[in-house]
Order: structure tokens, then sequence, then C-alpha cells
């Protein structure tokens, strides 16, 4: 018998991975909604996000939609790389992958292009080259699952030479937590929302709000939930940074955590930081701190948005605003004990525009007036979007209006849009300024979301 860890072991290994994978059942799951291009021809598309947000479903899914198009099972192999017995694989062992693939297929080479799919394969270190190899000498797609932005930012780019392309899972959106949670299919033109049918929607994503997008913590109860959460956190802690890039400060990073998840949509300065842990006796660096922060976004467990500023000074004096990955991290570490419900919108809306490819700042206006997010589309479009659970109160509605008309002065090309939960109760908001329903903007059609436009506003909101 060969024992395990050998390369006899590897082999043996993979060979059942393999054959699993050509002949076994395809896993079935909620269909992950993803925006522009996945594949390209010659790239290696690298399926990134935090662990536990379905990178992997989303690889068993492309699987699932190639077979749809009446590609053979045996020409769509899958492998995943945080088997145990897989534990200690080299860059150079890799090529047992393709010679056993190929013991199996013989008829393949050459002759079929074979979709790879290598879920967590940051964990062999060098497969990039292995990669580059693979795409230049065999008729193949290849897509790659991992859970650290590195994985493309650093290593593919790098390594790759250009030819990687990159896809980001994120949690569920509302409309995925809809088909997944309820059963339902996306509603139709806002015109055919009857107000039962808006009831029901305005529910879901409060619940949404509260309970978040990570596909295992649906249906769970309170606590479990916030348990299982809670053992994501760490797990990214551990795995995917003390791991991954040697951290031995382990104190000062569980304390930046804490602070991150604990004050969503919260503004974040590495010099008050610091200077907070130096006061309870932290020992740590303000360099330790923005390199932690970084490791922090590089495994998706929180996203930061710098303020707008056309001189990089001007950036970097400013503090950071800081998001967890999901809304339902907030009450995971919230220590105050009060509603985060504005909190979990605006983190919401932040992460909506990131799947919707947007590039995001925050403005701050010389008047001293801000608005959450100035969201520049991939066709080029532009919005200044303020996001607000509850208008009811004037001096609320006058606030977020006065607000977005100041920054509307400094960026002209930007529209205008307001965002709530309570839009049948604004009143006197300027022709100017688009006002959404918040269920109705994350679930607005797929094309009007793509380009960026300013799209129609609410009916509920003009009915008023």
């Amino acid at each position: 018998m060969v024992e395990s860890g050998t390369f006899g072991g590897f082999r043996a290994s993979l060979a059942e991975q393999i054959a699993a994978s050509l002949s076994g059942p395809m896993r079935e799951a909620t269909p992950r909604r993803m925006r522009g291009t996945v594949a390209l021809p010659g790239k290696v598309t690298a399926v990134i996000g935090m662990r536990r947000s379905g990178k992997t479903t989303y690889l068993h899914q492309l699987r699932r939609q190639r077979l749809e198009r009446g590609i053979e099972q045996k020409f769509l192999p899958y492998i995943n790389f945080e088997d145990e017995r897989l534990s200690g694989l080299q860059m150079h062992d890799l090529s047992l992958l393709v010679e056993e693939y190929y013991r199996q297929v013989p008829a393949a080479r050459g002759q079929h292009v074979v979709t790879w799919c290598l879920d967590e394969v940051q964990v062999v270190d060098g497969w990039e080259r292995f990669a580059r190899r693979l795409l230049d000498t065999e008729k193949i797609e290849l897509f790659v699952s991992g859970s650290s932005a590195a994985l493309l930012s650093r290593e593919v780019a790098t390594s790759l030479r250009g030819r990687g392309w990159e896809v980001v899972i994120y949690p569920f959106s509302f409309e995925e937590y809809l088909l997944h949670h309820r059963g339902l299919g996306v509603p139709g033109p806002e015109d055919r929302l009857v107000p039962a049918e808006r009831s029901r929607l305005e529910g879901a994503l409060l619940e949404y709000l509260a309970c978040g997008g990570f596909p295992e913590a649906q249906g769970l109860a309170t606590a479990d939930r916030q348990r299982l959460l809670a053992d994501y956190v760490d797990v990214a802690m551990l795995r995917d940074v003390v791991e991954r890039h040697n951290v031995s400060n382990v104190t000062g990073l569980r304390w930046l955590v804490r602070h991150l998840l604990g004050n969503p949509a919260g503004k974040f300065s590495v010099e008050r930081f610091h200077g907070a842990l130096k006061s309870q006796g932290v020992a740590i660096s303000r360099d330790t701190v923005h390199e932690l922060l970084g490791f922090l976004e590089d495994c998706f467990l929180v996203r930061t948005v710098w303020v707008e500023a056309d001189s990089e000074r001007r950036r970097m004096v400013n503090p950071r605003k800081a998001y967890p990955v999901d809304p339902g991290l907030i009450p995971v570490f919230d220590r105050t004990g009060r509603a985060n419900l504005g909190h979990a919108l605006e983190t919401a809306v932040m992460i909506e525009l990131a799947r919707r490819r947007c590039e995001v700042t925050y403005v701050r206006t010389e008047a001293g007036h801000e608005v959450d997010f100035l969201a520049r589309h991939p066709g080029g479009s532009m919005q200044l979007v303020q996001v607000c659970a509850d208008l009811d109160a004037s001096a609320t509605r006058e606030r977020e209006v006065r607000a977005l008309v100041a920054a509307s002065s400094e960026h002209p090309r930007a529209t205008l849009h307001l965002i709530t939960l309570t839009p049948e109760t604004a009143h006197a908001i300027p022709e100017e300024i688009s006002l959404h329903s918040a269920v109705e903007w994350f679930l607005q059609p797929r094309l009007e979301s793509e380009d960026g436009g300013r799209g129609r506003p609410d009916r509920t909101a003009r009915q008023r």
C-alpha cells in the first residue's frame, strides 16, 4: 500500500477525484447571477472571494451549464486541492493531474476542449506556472478558485503575464437570496408589484439585511447563524491571513477585525486606530496596521472605500470607510446593542455596487457635506448614491438631499440617487434626484444595472 503523501499516494488521490468528477452526479444549488463576461479564450478564469461564499458551488454551476450545452461530463474534470490527501502536493506533482486524466479519457487529448475546474488551487505553490503551461500545450478551458484576491492580483497577474481573468463571488445578493431562501423568481417590472407583493418583498429584504447572504447561514436560528459566521471570520483570519502571510501579531489582527466589523460603514484611520491600540498596551506599528488591513481586504473579509480626491495626498490623509463583505456579519460583532438597519442597508448597497463592477469612492464636498458613494459603472456613467434607511424625519431628508445637491456641483456628470426603505414617506425631493425603494433598487433589471443609467424613479416614490 502506498503511504499518503508520497508520489504514488498523490496519483491515487487525484485519480479518485478525477473519476468521481467524470461520472458522479453534478451538484445542484441556487444559481449565481454573475455580471459581465465569465471567461475569455486563452485566459485562466480566477474565481475568487471570501471562504464559504459559494466559489466551489459556482465551479459546479459552470460544469452544469456546459453539460446542458451538450458537452459530455468526461470533458469536465474537477479537483479540490483542499482534500487532506493532497496535503504537501508540490507544483512538479501537478503533472500527475494531466497524466491521470488522459489515462482515464485518452480520446480527449488534442481532440476535444477539456474544461478544467481546479478548486482552492492556491494551496499549491507555483500552480500558476503549471496553469500557463497547460494553457500553452493543451486544448482546454481553465477555471481556478481561491479565497484570496492575491490569486489574481499578484500571482496570476505576474506569473500568467496578463492571461488571468477575474470573477468575484460574493455571498448571496438579495436577488439570489430570494431564489434560494424563498424559492421565488425575481419580480418583473415594478408596475407589476401589487401592494401585497411589495410588502412581502420588503419583509424579505429586512430578513436579508439581518441574516446576510452566506449560503450555509440561510434558515438557521439566530444563535446558530452568528456562531457559524463567527467561525467563518476566525478561519479567514487564521488560514488566509495568519498562515498565508506569516502574521505574528495575532492580537493586533483580532483587535482590527473586531473594530472593522463592529463599526460597519464607519470611518477608519490607521493613525487613530494605532493610537487606540497603543493606549490599550497593544504593541503594533503603523506599518503593520496598514499591512493587516491589506490582508483583510485580500481575503475579502472587509471592503474599504477611499474618499474621492483629485490628488493622492488628499486621498491618503482622509480616512477610509470600511464595510464587512456581508451585512450578516454586523450583528455578530456589534457591541452597542443599537439597531444597525441603516448600516446594514449601506453595506448591502456597497457590496451590490461591487457586484455590478463599479469603481466606488465616497464624496466629501468642500463645504463638508458627505455622499455615501460615487459609483463609476463599467460603461463610463457615474452615479452619486445616498443611502438612508428611513426618510420619515424632515431633518434627515433635508440633510440627504442637501449633500447630493452639493456633491452634484462638484461632479456634474453624475446622476443623483437616493435609496431608502421608506420612499412613501419622502416629500419635496427635487426632480433631479431619482428616489428608489431599496427593494426595487436591488432588483433592478440587469441591463439597467449594467449600464449604470439613471433609470426610472420608483413609482411608489413619485406617487406620494
